[in-house]
């Protein structure tokens, strides 16, 4: 099977650089149109130029692939708007967004400034609702589209220094967990990835030597997988250094302790059967699990 992307158009948020550019490149090669999204800003975002999404677009085009440049910022509604618009004049269509976009600015959660955490949310979470938010209306009115969040693997399981990066990285996940299912009669799929790699933005969290291995394109493939036409939805791929797994959100089976007289207590005495994750289900929305605690409530 060869995943082919002829035809279709995709933007790139962060595109200028490390992830967002090897993701950029590959759909290129692999026929899609791309628009090239990059504030050019800093590590903590901060600054800002078009040079990095131009230099991305001159290798696409180098290469025979078509693509624009854009340099809005993805928490400004206007720029948002302006590179739909964008998008919208010189393609006509918009079949895939990939979400990408992001800043680091890590500290102690007792040492961070408020504007901090603010910036980073701003960034990772409503960075990524508003251009979906943009797209989303066209994709529906096409009848198809993919959208690809960013997550990490700080916000499914935390990173020390980084409840404002967390947040926002489990946030995303939130986010398509019920886009998935709005886009599903629409075909619209919408997928996350937690990729794991040597970036600008993680070269002073990681040793040296582990830049030959977390490259940026050991994690695309990945990426080319969530946003093709065969994609699942629904799903968190990790990736990085080559390895991919699933996560999921998983669940105990739990159990019914009554309800007359229910205290504390009996919670805490039950407590290892409760946890007990021997027949853990992950659930595709949130009435399965009601569903679940009505029949064990009923006794079924």
């Amino acid at each position: 099977m060869t995943i082919s992307f002829e035809g279709k158009v995709a933007i790139v948020t962060g595109a200028g650089g490390g992830l967002g550019r090897s993701h950029a490149l590959d759909l290129a090669k692999r026929g899609a149109k791309v628009v090239v999204n990059d504030l050019g800003g800093s590590v903590d975002g901060s600054d800002g130029s078009s040079a990095a999404a131009d230099a991305v677009v001159a290798e696409i085009k180098a290469a025979g692939g078509e693509a624009i440049a854009n340099g809005s910022s993805v928490t400004d509604d206007a720029g948002v708007a302006n590179m739909v618009s964008q998008t919208m004049d010189e393609f006509g269509r918009i079949d895939i967004l990939i979400n990408n976009a992001g800043i680091l600015r890590d500290k102690s959660f007792v040492k961070m400034e408020m504007g901090d955490f603010q910036m980073v949310i701003d960034v990772h979470l409503f960075g990524t609702v508003k251009p979906t938010k943009a797209v989303f209306p066209i994709m529906k009115e096409q009848g198809y589209g993919r959208i690809m969040v960013t997550s990490s693997s700080s916000g499914l399981y935390g990173n020390f220094g980084q409840t404002n990066y967390g947040a926002g990285k489990l946030g995303v996940v939130g986010f398509i967990n019920t886009l998935k299912l709005e886009g599903q009669k629409d075909n619209i799929r919408c997928n996350a990835l937690a990729p794991v790699a040597y970036t600008r933005m993680t070269e002073n969290l990681m040793p040296p030597e582990a830049e030959q291995m977390l490259t940026p394109e050991s994690v695309t493939p990945a990426a080319m997988y969530l946003v093709s036409e065969d994609a699942p939805t629904g799903t968190i791929m990790c990736a990085g250094a080559g390895v991919f797994s699933v996560a999921k959100i998983m669940e105990s089976d739990g159990m019914y302790l009554g309800r007359d007289g229910l205290t504390a207590e009996d919670v805490a005495e039950n407590f290892d059967k409760i946890a007990d994750m021997s027949n853990a289900k992950a659930f595709f929305m949130g009435g399965e699990q009601t569903g679940k605690f009505f029949e064990k409530a009923s006794g079924k």
